[in-house]
């Protein structure tokens, strides 16, 4: 089993920063693609942005020059840099992570739990 652990959430005012973070642990051999997702009230959950292994990230057009994504492959976390926030970016933020197991070697997709984004002023 693999566990994916989310912290960084809050409330934030209209051009304030946060960063969220997202730890993977557990029967892990290696990730491929971490991403993060975004669920607002009543819609469908969305791709925020994305990172490969190696580094190469893909961004929601609603985001790109605003958030930036990034991984730490040693600690198997993910991260992401939210800056010039709008209240529109108020969501249940969800992590993921594409996970070859170590028992298995089967590649199987995790979520976390979600951590609350608020923009408001």
């Amino acid at each position: 089993q693999v566990r994916l652990v989310e912290s960084g959430g809050g409330l934030v005012q209209p051009g304030g920063s946060l960063r969220l973070s997202c730890a993977a642990s557990g029967r892990i051999a290696s990730i491929s693609v971490m991403g993060w997702y975004l669920q607002a009230p009543g819609k469908q959950r969305e791709l925020v942005a994305s990172i490969s292994s190696r580094g190469s990230g893909n961004y929601a057009d609603s985001v790109k020059g605003r958030f930036t994504i990034s991984r730490d492959n040693a600690k198997n976390t993910v991260y992401l840099q939210m800056s010039s926030l709008k209240p529109e970016d108020t969501a249940v933020y969800y992590c993921n992570a594409v996970v070859i197991e170590t028992m298995t070697l089967y590649e199987t997709a995790y979520w976390g739990q979600g951590t609350q984004v608020t923009v408001s002023s």
